[in-house]
C-alpha cells in the first residue's frame, strides 16, 4: 500500500530524538527516504537503528554553516534533491530578564533562527518546484512564558519567516508552513537546566491548563508534520499550525 510521501526525498534536521525522530520515524513510514541530521553521533547511530530502513544519518550542528555545506553535499550525492524539509532543529534554556547572557541570546538565536534560516537558503538548488518546507516553531511565541523571553522571541522569528518565504518562493511554488507544538515532553526539556523532578512537575503544572487535559506526544506531532509534507495539504500555505491541545487557543 503507497503512502502519503511515497517517492518522497525528506530531510528532518534534529532527528536523532524528540520530535524530529518521531516524524523521520512517520515519514519513512509513509514511504519516503529521510536524512536526519544531529549534533551527538551516538544519538544519530541510535536514531538509524530505531527507524530500521531508508534512513542517513548526517551528523552537524544547523549554527555551523560549514556543517550545512556537508550536509546538502551529501543528500545531493546520494539522492540529487529533495522533496520535503522540515526544520526541527533547535533548542532553549531557562534565563529570566536580568540573567540574559550574551552567550545564552547567541546560543539560541543560532540554533533556532540562523541555522533554522541558512538550512531552508542552502537547500534551495535541490528543491523541486512543488516542494514542501515546515518550519518547527513553539506556542511559546503567542503565549508568554516566564525566563523563556529568549526561545520565545526565536519562534516568533521562525513564524514570520514563513510568511514571509512564500512570497519569496511562489514562483517556484514552493509551500512553507510553521507547525507549533505545545507542551509535548521530550528529552530536550532535561536540556532546559531543569532536573527530572522539575520537568514533570512543569508538565504537570501544564497539563491542567490544557483544555484536552493532558500533554501532547512527539508522534501527535509528526502525524501534524506528515500532513503538511503530503498533498494532503497542497492549497496550505504560510499557516501556523497549532498541535497543543488548545492551550494557545484560549
Amino acid at each position: 500500500m503507497s503512502g502519503k510521501l511515497t517517492g518522497k526525498i525528506a530531510l528532518v534536521t534534529g532527528g536523532n530524538s524528540g520530535i524530529g525522530l518521531a516524524t523521520a520515524q512517520r515519514f519513512v513510514a509513509e514511504g519516503a527516504y529521510v536524512f536526519i541530521t544531529g549534533r551527538r553521533q551516538n544519538d544519530l547511530d541510535a536514531a538509524v537503528k530505531q527507524i530500521g530502513k531508508n534512513v542517513t544519518a548526517v551528523q552537524g550542528d544547523v549554527s555551523n554553516l560549514a556543517d550545512i555545506d556537508r550536509l546538502f553535499a551529501a543528500i545531493k550525492q546520494e539522492q540529487g534533491h529533495l522533496d520535503v524539509i522540515f526544520a526541527n532543529a533547535g533548542g532553549g534554556e531557562i534565563a529570566p530578564l536580568g540573567s540574559i547572557t550574551e552567550e545564552h541570546f547567541d546560543k539560541t538565536f543560532n540554533a533556532n533562527v540562523k541555522g533554522l534560516l541558512f538550512t531552508v537558503q542552502k537547500a534551495l538548488p535541490l528543491l523541486p518546484e512543488g516542494a514542501s518546507i515546515i518550519l518547527n516553531a513553539s506556542t511559546a511565541s503567542t503565549v508568554g512564558t516566564p525566563a523563556f523571553s529568549v526561545y520565545s522571541a526565536t519562534k516568533a522569528a521562525v513564524r514570520s519567516f514563513a510568511r514571509n518565504w512564500i512570497l519569496d518562493l511562489k514562483e517556484r511554488k514552493i509551500r512553507v508552513n510553521a507547525i507549533s507544538p505545545g507542551v509535548v515532553p521530550t528529552p530536550g526539556y532535561t536540556l532546559l537546566g531543569l532536573s527530572e523532578e522539575q520537568v514533570q512537575e512543569f508538565v504537570n503544572s501544564q497539563a491542567v491548563t490544557i483544555p484536552l487535559g493532558r500533554v501532547g506526544t512527539p508522534d501527535e506531532i509528526a502525524k501534524a508534520v506528515v500532513f503538511l509534507a503530503s498533498d494532503d495539504s497542497s492549497f496550505v500555505n504560510g499557516i501556523e499550525l497549532f498541535v497543543d491541545g488548545g492551550m494557545a487557543q484560549i
